[in-house]
């Protein structure tokens, strides 16, 4: 019943009660009922129809304030998210792209191997540390521009449009319940997941990438398969393998295992949540 239904049903229904009432008092209730006993009952039954009318008003309004409440809060984190990508954008982001500009001129002017070989390998961390925030800063302003139909999109489809974003068209097979993450764990799993399928556009040289999700809130498991070259080392101890480390930080401090497992034709990354490896 919406609010105007309330109002009017408050204003109209106890006055017909009570012209109703008093007509069948006095027609055909009187050689029943007494004038005392009448008089009596028809404020009762007033109060009894108005607070009927009035629970459903109230707790319409207590609806209202809810749903208000929630919005501004929503407005108010939205506020914070892009302010804090502004202050990403013209902070670090422009410092760092700064810092890379000067180590570029200054590798320039050395001469010896040992010395480009570091600046080379400075360099390529500055690239990855910049990648990363302004791809922060891209997450914060997606977030914060985004209608609430965009901020509720479920989980295969912002997995769809992280792929997008890594130009990589993978096949995705996805079975999670997006009732099982929370907004935090959301943000971090597909960080995650464009963590590994920029490295495989990088490093694995595929033409088929599979992303799997099963399981439910206790347990699940993602796992994103490629047809590439494959892993002879272990990844993390690779020195250009800096976006992976973050990665796997990133999943510990939510208490996630991730692997990165051999295939007989590619590789495997593998997140898992109080799943055992099978």
């Amino acid at each position: 019943m919406s609010y105007t239904q309330i109002k009017w049903m408050i204003l109209i229904v106890p006055t017909l009660t009570v012209g109703l009432w008093e007509y069948v008092r006095h027609t055909l209730l009187m050689p029943y009922l007494s004038m005392e006993a009448g008089n009596f009952m028809t404020p009762v039954i007033v109060f009894l129809i108005s607070m009927t009318l009035l629970s459903q008003l109230f707790h319409r309004l207590e609806q209202m304030q809810e749903e208000l409440n929630k919005e501004r809060a929503e407005n108010a984190a939205l506020a914070a998210r892009d302010l804090l990508a502004r202050e990403l954008h013209d902070g670090i982001a422009q410092s760092l792209f700064l810092l890379s500009v000067k180590m570029d001129r200054a590798e320039a002017r050395q001469q010896g191997l040992a010395a480009q070989a570091e600046f080379k390998e400075m360099r390529k961390l500055v690239h990855e540390v910049n990648r990363y925030v302004r791809q922060a800063i891209a997450n914060l302003r997606f977030q914060a521009n985004a209608d609430e139909k965009e901020i509720e999109d479920s989980m295969r489809s912002r997995i769809e449009h992280t792929a997008k974003e890594t130009f990589i068209h993978p096949s995705i097979r996805w079975d999670i319940p997006d009732e099982a993450f929370t907004a935090k764990e959301k943000v971090e799993l597909l960080a995650c997941i464009r963590e590994a399928l920029l490295n495989v556009r990088k490093h694995a040289h595929a033409d088929l990438v599979t992303v799997t999700g099963s399981g439910d809130a206790l347990a699940w498991v993602v796992r994103i398969d490629d047809n590439g070259k494959g892993m002879i080392l272990d990844p993390l101890q690779m020195k250009d393998r800096y976006g992976l480390r973050i990665m796997k930080e990133r999943a510990q401090e939510l208490e996630w295992q991730v692997d990165f497992i051999p295939l007989s034709k590619g590789s495997r990354v593998e997140i898992r949540k109080g799943a055992e490896k099978p």
